[in-house]
């Protein structure tokens, strides 16, 4: 009978631990509605929305009445958005998506996308091409998933609509080349909190002198679902096969119907951004200011995460600059939002001297067509401002605390890296943060497998194995499920960089994602967590792969 409790108007709880036992059962409301209204009405905004309501709702009904709630509730929808604005990260990632937003403007209103596209079009000489090389350049843009989401669709997007790849795949292959490779990658904005949490997570075992970098590193063949995800999209390019929901989408693409029929995210592209009547096209309209923005990110966060040192640190980092460890150190403790702003606005600056030096335009066209670059990206941020309110509503409700208090019970050795995988999976896919749920599960995962690995009679060398199975659990778990969720921003990112429907391309890639995740956990943690070797798993799960795709896929 406690769930009674939400009726009285009692003292709201402002720890999310004692929350999460208030409210048991009913914190999973906000983030369930928002999924489930995401995929039944097709309107990610009205459906975020309403999540985002009905967790303030029921914060507000604890010192409200019913009726009050309402009131008080859409109230706190408002402050939480303004808050969400004006968390310096997230007005870093806001800037950011506008003002790369701006960039694609010029450079597609100087024709450089266009001359891109030609360039390529020359050698993608059917759709295969065109899906490796859209692969490729998702890996070459390892160090965010963020830039990779916003720089690979753009560029990418005439090449594979000219050989009628659906959009949804295209997203597809953007969002599993995005945090992915991001997460792996051994210098990236992802490695720092990655570190650090591993770090962390030894302490609370008494355990002080750890390398963390390198257990992040003896992780990496572990990794399975990163892993085999960069081969499945490989594997449905090259053998033309899909499945699905997919398959669906790739067969209406032939008949040259990129879209669904449904409303769909707005393009980049516009009429009034086309290049204008006799401007010659040249490929470097495009490839000078991306490669200022990516060349200027690498620089960004750099000097980002130099300024964040402190200590030891940082006079290691100056006395030795550009080591291979300063690298790792400053890469891991930089700002990416306002990096890849700094970034993106001095690409701008680029493109705008590149326009103004070959006559394309004027200094206030340029301008002009900037902030209609800006404008494109609207949409973008309508939804990340209620993604993030529905997250800080979910943090304080204790969706997370409930669903770890609920699911992480003590397991059988063999089968506890599979569970902390699932445990991370729905986490993630809940709150649509792949942080955050690393944030959560690694201070229980590291003392829990360590604890399981003890009583199972393990030690030495076998104990430290049996931890990195773990612990990669953790860092997967937490990317399958934020690559699933209709909620995560990331998702939201490659959906808009594809130009494609949010939820189209949500309901395209889950069944892929799962598909990959039964692979992980069947062929990969379980076998690993019994002793089987690494190096005759991953074969294995490789195999997995490529027979999924040819047995289960079928011709487009």
């Amino acid at each position: 009978m406690r769930y009674l409790a939400l009726f009285l108007p009692i003292l709201m709880f402002a720890d999310p631990a004692k929350n999460a036992e208030l409210f048991g059962v009913f914190t999973l409301i906000p983030p369930v509605v928002a999924i489930v209204l995401a995929f039944v009405t097709k309107d990610v905004i009205l459906s975020l929305f309403i999540g985002v309501f009905s967790g303030t709702y029921l914060l507000s009904i604890m010192n409200n009445g019913v009726l009050m709630s309402f009131v008080k509730g859409f109230v706190d929808i408002v402050k939480r958005i303004v808050g969400s604005m004006a968390d310096s990260w997230n007005a870093g990632i806001i800037l950011q998506v506008l003002c790369i937003g701006g960039v694609v403007a010029l450079v597609t209103k100087m024709g450089g996308t266009k001359a891109v596209a030609l360039w390529l079009s020359k050698r993608a000489k059917t759709g295969v091409s065109a899906q490796i090389s859209t692969w490729v350049m998702g890996l070459f843009v390892f160090f965010d998933d963020y830039a990779n989401a916003l720089i690979v669709g753009p560029i990418m997007r005439p090449i594979t609509d000219k050989f009628k790849v659906s959009r949804e795949k295209l997203a597809f292959i953007i969002d599993a080349t995005a945090a992915p490779i991001a997460g792996i990658a051994i210098i990236s904005t992802w490695v720092g909190l990655e570190i650090s949490l591993i770090k962390n997570g030894y302490e609370l075992i008494g355990i002080t002198d750890i390398n963390a970098f390198g257990i992040f590193v003896e992780t990496i063949p572990y990794r399975f679902y990163n892993l085999f995800m960069l081969l499945f999209v490989v594997c449905t390019a090259m053998m033309g096969r899909e499945y699905g929901s997919m398959l669906a989408a790739e067969r209406r693409a032939r008949t040259g119907e990129l879209h669904s029929s449904k409303s769909r995210m707005v393009d980049i592209e516009d009429k009034t951004l086309e290049p204008k009547e006799g401007i010659k096209l040249q490929t470097s309209n495009a490839v000078i200011p991306i490669l200022v923005l990516i060349i200027g990110a690498f620089v960004s966060f750099y000097f980002s995460g130099l300024g964040s040192l402190e200590g030891e640190a940082l006079k290691k980092a100056l006395a030795n600059p550009f080591t291979f460890e300063t690298l790792r150190e400053t890469y891991g403790a930089a700002d990416a939002s306002v990096a890849l702003f700094q970034s993106a606005l001095l690409a701008t600056i680029v493109a705008i001297l590149i326009g103004v030096y070959r006559k394309i335009f004027g200094v206030k066209e340029a301008i002009e067509t900037w902030v209609k670059g800006w404008k494109t990206m609207i949409v973008t941020i309508v939804i990340l401002l209620l993604a993030w309110s529905l997250s800080s509503v979910i943090k304080e409700l204790g969706t997370s605390r409930y669903l770890v208090d609920m699911l992480s019970d003590a397991t059988p050795k063999f089968i506890l890296p599979a569970t902390i995988f699932i445990l991370g999976s729905f986490i993630s896919f809940s709150t649509g943060t792949s942080y955050g749920t690393m944030g959560i599960l690694m201070p229980l995962a590291i003392p829990l497998a360590n604890a399981v690995g003890v009583s199972s009679g393990l030690e030495g060398e076998a104990l430290h194995a049996y931890m990195i199975v773990n612990i990669s659990a953790v860092l997967t778990g937490a990317i399958f499920g934020d690559h699933c969720s209709p909620i995560s921003d990331t998702t939201i990112l490659s959906s808009m960089g594809a130009g494609c429907n949010h939820i189209d391309h949500v309901r395209t890639q889950m069944t892929y994602a799962l598909s990959v995740s039964a692979i992980s956990i069947f062929v990969g943690y379980i076998p690993t967590s019994l002793g089987l070797s690494i190096w005759v798993v991953l074969p294995l799960g490789f195999l997995a792969v490529i027979l999924t795709v040819r047995f289960v896929g079928q011709k487009v």
